[in-house]
């Protein structure tokens, strides 16, 4: 068997029962995580703020399918030129069914209220349990498809193929420890491997695995070991990142122009004011700049000076602008010109948008057989890129910055904190032990068993970014890393129904059906 073909081999032996060797076994994995309770839960799940019932917002399962479907248009791109495949198979082979199948299963993991969720939970995992890995959206999706997940034939995990759960490593190192030398000391650290500004000594910012799932990183990464680097993403994992953009970068867009959150006047003055004065704003020093944050343009000009600082592999202040135009045309004047409602043309609109920029984007893919650290070795044109990050750009200054969601926001921040100190409290009363939900019982038991071996084996993976080994021990790591696995399996509905039952408030019957 050559090496393109040994390293996809399933990870199944014959204790998992016989495998149809007629069907696709990376098929057989899409359709296990999309029979999975946490791909189910996703419908449930902020993408940016709770749909509410509208059905006009995404949520983490639409996105998710919307992923998959991006991502296996680039993979059969990519594999239907021939000049590739000598390159694609010296880089470990891209196959579309595990495309694909990473693509449904990299959301697996993020909790209640999309990205607040997962700071929160970070917050109180680092902080409150002393988990030296804290909490990671990423790090949680390769947990459920290893090791929380029962749906599998084994008793841990959906037994998915080496070459899938290669693929869901979207940022292949854990928060401290793994590989050695750690990415994030690397002079230009990969994307997502650098340590955030406002928190220095805590690991990287993005990290796809937890000590205690480090073995099955490894392992399914053992037969790229020779075709990538140890921190570098498989390639079928880069085009799965790079649809994960493309579908964010528009479909975002789309969702808040519904709603008549995305208002045509305000990003037209912002991109329109730096085109007209581009000269002057790159005239400006910081200090000056700063001064004139509320001006139009302002925040599009530090937009433009951070990708040199962060990405100068790739900026260019001409590419830049034409994607700034092209923006500006084709979102501002086009799409935002007109208000959503509801009608036959607008949702035409809608489907040119798109449609096209997808088409766009996806033309865009290449491959490089020796990308910069802070790329995959599948990326997007140079325009495409650009693009992107504009676009990005306007979802971040026009929706994500806004004072009124920020309003929303804290209540549900509010909201996590409380139930996971309840949740805490309950699992730390010696009169209730034997009335505890079931899966947190069994989460806790879970944990003790990770923590233990890695406590006899491994009692460095269980120090911190301090330096010190978390207080409590064994017990309350696995405490803790529990309450947050059952916090983060709950649907965003799941959650304020839980917490109010735990706080004595709901009108709900005990005896009807709930969440534990």
């Amino acid at each position: 068997m050559s090496d393109h073909l040994r390293h996809r081999e399933s990870r199944r032996d014959a204790a998992a029962g016989p495998v149809d060797l007629t069907a696709s076994p990376f098929r057989g994995d899409r359709d296990r995580i999309v029979a999975s309770p946490f791909f189910a839960r996703l419908g449930g799940v902020t993408q940016v703020v709770s749909a509410a019932g509208s059905g006009l917002l995404h949520n983490r399962l639409t996105h998710s399918l919307k992923v998959a479907q991006v991502a296996r248009a680039i993979a059969e791109r990519l594999v239907s030129d021939p000049q590739l495949a000598p390159l694609l198979d010296d880089l470990g082979g891209c196959d579309p069914d595990v495309v694909e199948a990473a693509a449904v299963a990299h959301d697996l993991g993020h909790p209640p209220f999309g990205h607040l969720g997962e700071q929160v939970l970070d917050r109180l995992a680092r902080h409150r349990f002393g988990l030296p890995d804290g909490f990671e959206g990423n790090a949680q999706s390769f947990r459920i498809i290893t090791t929380t997940d029962t749906r599998g034939p084994r008793a841990a995990g959906l037994d998915l193929t080496a070459a899938v759960r290669a693929a869901t490593l979207k940022y292949p190192w854990t928060r401290l420890t793994y590989p050695a030398p750690h990415p994030r000391h690397m002079a230009d650290p990969p994307r997502g491997a650098a340590e955030p500004k406002d928190a220095p000594g805590t690991g990287s910012s993005k990290f796809s695995a937890y000590v205690t799932e480090l073995d099955d990183v490894i392992q399914c990464r053992a037969s790229f070991d020779k075709r990538v680097d140890p921190w570098q993403q498989t390639v079928e994992s880069s085009v799965m990142d790079n649809a994960d953009d493309i579908a964010y970068a528009i479909h975002d867009l789309e969702d808040f122009h519904r709603v008549g959150v995305l208002q045509h006047a305000p990003v037209s003055a912002e991109l329109g004011q730096w085109e007209s004065d581009r000269a002057e704003f790159a005239a400006l020093d910081d200090a000056e700049l700063a001064k004139q944050q509320r001006k139009p343009g302002q925040s599009l000009e530090i937009l433009r000076r951070r990708l040199h600082a962060r990405d100068s592999w790739i900026v260019d202040d001409e590419v830049f602008a034409a994607a700034v135009s092209r923006v500006r045309a084709e979102l501002v004047d086009d799409l935002l010109s007109v208000p959503f409602d509801g009608s036959v043309a607008a949702e035409q609109a809608f489907g040119r948008f798109s449609s096209g920029w997808t088409a766009r984007l996806v033309a865009g893919v290449h491959v490089l057989a020796d990308p910069p650290t802070r790329s995959g070795h599948v990326l997007l044109g140079r325009e495409q890129w650009h693009e992107v990050q504009v676009l990005k750009f306007v979802h971040r200054r026009f929706v994500l910055l806004r004072p009124d969601l920020a309003l929303y926001q804290r209540g549900q921040a509010r909201l996590l904190t409380w139930l996971v100190e309840a949740l805490e409290q309950w699992l730390s009363d010696p009169y209730e032990a034997d009335r505890l939900p079931r899966r947190l019982h069994d989460l806790v038991e879970l944990a003790h068993g990770e923590y233990a071996a890695l406590a006899a084996g491994s009692p460095e993976m269980l120090i911190g970014a301090t330096g010190e080994t978390p207080p409590g021990g064994v017990i309350a790591l696995a405490r803790g890393r529990a309450v947050i696995d059952f916090v983060a399996s709950l649907t965003d509905g799941q959650s304020a129904a839980l917490l109010e039952a735990l706080s004595g408030r709901t009108g709900q019957s005990w005896s009807d059906a709930f969440v534990l």
